[in-house]
């Protein structure tokens, strides 16, 4: 009795199994459980639906596996705007300090970190030093019968870093003139820089109406050469090279023009053609920029500048207890044997070896300017005196201290860089529904019921388990079935006493009798 009801359990399958096939809107499965015995055909019909589900199978888990690289394309498009934000431009000179602004305390201070003096206090190298400069020298370097004073390098960066007012021979915006006022006072690694247009709370943020040279901002700058410091060595707040260093950016982060900065030479005018251009990258797992706020006290916005300074401020508060003074915060400025003992190695060592301590991300949403650089000879011989009259200078000392520089909007549009998703979730689904469609024939409704099949299969198989399960034997011969509660439906009745038995049939006419038939419960 077992194998037999194994065995119509087993045909029953069978037949669900065929009666699904046929009524599905899977293509093939019908030809492969078709009724009757097996044949060719259906042999045949099973390889090609088995080999057209394994090409699916291997198509999808390719889909599958290029969805999880996260792909992404970028996307360039120039738009046109009816006004541009014009940039912030700083702007520093090569030069930190000014030679006639150093007195004998600063001297004795900073004379070794300048490299103006060893450790003796005595001049390095005066063979180097022209005749004035180095009368200059022995004068601020007499320290005989000298006591030296507090000294303090916030202090000293500022009194003697070059006065824009004194830089400044022409400045006009849009053909509108502007003075030293228009710039606001910034240190950086360079010294004591002018930016000009910074915005900010209380300061309007000038915007350009039209493209093309004398829409920008135009400069005639004097370096003032004649304040350079002697350089007699390689240090860190001296420079070989003569003239201003300039960085474009945007008002939302702090300059950082040691290594953005672009330099200009006097003895020109550079023309510097720039052009706005908005990124838009996207976050993790597509892109690697930083999508949350910036970690800091110094700085609101997230920028790449803003977290460099950041960093570097607190590399040096842990590895020195001190801060330079373009750093952002309230701790200690260094004093100038911490400059040249710790500070200025440690930023070297940020800097050369590419530490991993200083890794910033690139913000998910920025503005960069790109640029364009060319530059004329001046002056001219026919303009040389007329400037030398006019700033009351010589012919060379023009040609040798003097620069212009025109910074202006190549065109009134921006490009915009954007990165994009390139395969998303439903670029997966139509790929995978297109190949289920070219290989099975199958659709999202198809999966449906092949899901409702299998959940009508494990119910009735969950079902027969558990009626085999509730009348399977007992021990002692009977069932495991539950004891009926009398006087409900499925108890025994209890037998009932026998009465007499039927007599022999009588006619039909005879009166009814009532009988009671003897059974055996």
């Amino acid at each position: 009795m077992r194998r037999g009801s194994e065995g119509s359990g087993e045909g029953e399958g069978l037949s669900s199994l065929r009666a699904f096939a046929h009524s599905s809107s899977l293509h093939g499965i019908s030809h492969v459980f078709a009724y009757g015995a097996v044949s060719l055909r259906r042999v045949l019909w099973g390889g090609f639906f088995l080999g057209s589900l394994g090409l699916l199978l291997l198509v999808c888990a390719e889909r599958v596996a290029y969805f999880l690289t996260y792909p992404h394309v970028t996307k360039l498009d120039e738009v046109a705007a009816r006004n541009l934000t014009f940039p912030a431009i700083t702007i520093c000179n090569l030069n930190e300090f000014r030679f006639s602004k150093i007195t004998r305390n600063d001297m004795y201070h900073v004379g070794e970190l300048l490299a103006l003096l060893n450790e003796r206090y005595e001049i390095s190298n005066p063979q180097l030093a022209e005749p004035h400069v180095l009368a200059a020298l022995r004068d601020k370097a007499n320290f005989k019968n000298f006591k030296a004073k507090p000294f303090s390098m916030a202090e000293f960066y500022n009194r003697t870093g070059h006065d824009l007012a004194d830089m400044l021979l022409q400045c006009s915006f849009r053909g509108t003139g502007c003075t030293a006022r228009n710039f606001t006072v910034i240190f950086t690694r360079l010294g004591k820089c002018y930016t000009f247009n910074p915005g900010g709370p209380g300061r309007e943020v000038l915007t350009t109406l039209q493209g093309g040279s004398g829409n920008g901002l135009e400069l005639m700058l004097n370096v003032q050469q004649e304040e350079y410091l002697p350089v007699w060595g390689d240090t860190d707040e001296t420079s070989f090279e003569v003239g201003v260093k300039v960085q474009i950016h945007s008002q939302d982060e702090p300059p950082f023009i040691d290594q953005l900065g672009f330099g200009v030479a006097p003895g020109f005018q550079t023309f510097v053609s720039c052009q706005q251009q908005r990124l838009v990258y996207l976050p993790p797992p597509w892109g690697d920029c930083k999508a949350t706020p910036i970690e800091s006290d110094f700085f609101t916005n997230y920028s790449l500048t803003a977290c460099r300074l950041d960093c570097e401020t607190r590399y040096l508060a842990e590895n020195c207890n001190c801060r330079m003074v373009h750093m952002p915060g309230n701790a200690n400025v260094c004093t100038p044997e911490q400059y040249k003992e710790c500070a200025d190695p440690a930023l070297d060592f940020l800097v050369t070896k590419d530490s991993e301590y200083c890794a910033c991300r690139t913000p998910c949403a920025m503005v960069r300017y790109g640029k364009e650089l060319s530059m004329v000879k001046i002056p001219s011989k026919a303009s040389a005196k007329y400037l030398a009259k006019k700033f009351n200078k010589t012919e060379q000392y023009i040609a040798d201290n003097v620069l212009v520089l025109d910074i202006f909007f190549e065109a009134l549009n921006y490009e915009m860089i954007e990165q994009k998703k390139a395969y998303e979730v439903a670029g997966l689904l139509g790929d995978i529904g297109g190949q289920m469609g070219l290989f099975i024939g199958a659709s999202l409704l198809t999966i449906l019921e092949i899901f409702d099949y299998l959940y009508e299969v494990f119910r009735d198989k969950l079902l027969s388990l558990y009626k085999e399960k509730k009348r399977s034997p007992r021990s002692d011969g009977g069932t495991l079935e539950h004891p009926a509660v009398p006087g409900s439906p499925t108890a025994p009745r209890p037998p009932r006493a026998p009465g007499p038995p039927c007599p022999a049939p009588r006619p039909v006419s005879a009166s009814p009798r009532t009988c009671y038939l003897v059974t055996r419960l």
